[in-house]
């Protein structure tokens, strides 16, 4: 057994210590605070947060494996790593189809599909884009979209046919995907956003206002391109050690519940479009840090941004941040997830959090 699925498997089943109150919310003015952490180990990264609502269960990509955890106890259902199989150990998505099966986006090991105990792992030679999955999201018909580094796959879950959109995007490297009220697919890439709706393509970058510009004239980061295929460094900082900004680059995308959508972008904080305009966000106006790699929301409608500074909650008017010293493991946090009793949970190098109000925090009416 691997040391750091032995290190969650322990630290899950000792259920931790409760980390300190977050500052910024302290049971004292009702908001949510970091409840407890749970440790997978110093040199593992978690990537992929996936609630799965019909079990209870949360799913939890790491760099060595994955995890399946009850989320009415926090005991571990399942570990899998590649003995179990998975193509590769490095989890960098988790997506569940209609038909409940588990899809897992790895690190140069395609993606693997699980469900009842039977494995199905699919490389390109079955028509997958790429071998780097980045990201999962489903139509309303049940089509499955897959984000690769070499452009999108959709999947006809009825046939298996894997079509792929490279040339139609504004950037092949995709890493977020959302869909729409409309069932218009958006992806989130490093050269901006782009959008679906069945017949026809749009795409927008910095030029039409997505992203904040670069003010403090940072440095762009060379971790990004074919040269990372082989390392995956998840450095965002200068050589002079300051934070790096990479234009029109986008980590994350989320269709909000009023259709608005939301893109986290590097260095430009997290841009909002309502259909007709963008709007910026970034610390000036709140947000714990200006690289957000990952989107979340409430059934109330309450936002989180897993940012380079930390975690981010947005009411739309105030904003309230979480960082390794109000009780996260790391201030980097890569993957977020809302649990059905409306617990919050943050994944970052070492482990995952859990944010919430008296063990449980309650959906914003």
């Amino acid at each position: 057994m691997h040391t750091a699925i032995f290190s969650l498997l322990l630290a899950i089943s000792l259920a931790c210590s409760n980390a300190a109150s977050a500052e910024s919310g302290s049971s004292k003015n009702g908001l949510p605070h970091v409840l407890e952490t749970f440790e997978v180990g110093a040199n593992v990264v978690v990537r992929a947060l996936t609630v799965e609502p019909r079990k209870n269960s949360l799913w939890v990509g790491t760099s060595t494996g994955v995890h399946e955890i009850n989320l009415a106890d926090n005991r571990v259902l399942n570990t899998f790593n590649r003995d179990s199989g998975l193509a590769n150990e490095y989890v960098f998505a988790i997506g569940i189809d209609k038909e409940g099966y588990k899809w897992f986006g790895t690190n140069a090991g395609g993606t693997s599909r699980y469900r009842d105990g039977k494995w199905k792992t699919y490389f390109p030679m079955h028509g997958l884009a790429d071998y780097w999955i980045y990201s999962f999201a489903s139509q309303n018909n049940g089509d499955l979209w897959i984000g690769t580094w070499a452009g999108a796959n959709r999947v006809d879950l009825r046939t298996m046919k894997f079509t792929t959109y490279v040339k139609e995007l504004i950037n092949e490297w995709v890493y977020g995907l959302s869909v729409d009220k409309q069932d218009r697919v958006w992806f989130g890439t490093e050269g901006g956003v782009s959008m679906y709706d069945g017949k026809n393509w749009r795409s927008w970058n910095q030029k039409d206002g997505m992203g904040a510009p670069n003010p403090n004239k940072l440095a762009a980061s060379t971790n990004t391109g074919l040269g990372t295929r082989s390392r995956h460094d998840l450095g965002v900082m200068s050589a002079d050690g300051s934070f790096s900004y990479n234009n029109n680059y986008v980590f994350s995308i989320l269709v909000a519940h009023d259709q608005s959508v939301w893109a986290g972008t590097w260095g430009g904080g997290v841009s909002r479009f309502d259909g007709k305009k963008w709007r910026n966000y970034t610390t000036s106006d709140g947000l714990a840090g200006n690289i957000v790699y990952s989107i979340a929301q409430e059934p109330g409608g309450v936002l989180w941004f897993g940012t380079s500074g930390g975690v981010s909650r947005f009411d739309g008017k105030s904003w309230n941040n979480y960082t390794k010293d109000t009780g996260l493991l790391e201030n980097s946090v890569y993957a977020l997830a809302v649990a059905p009793n409306g617990d919050i949970w943050a994944g970052s190098r070492r482990g995952v959090a859990r944010i919430g109000n008296d063990g449980s925090l309650k959906a914003a009416k």
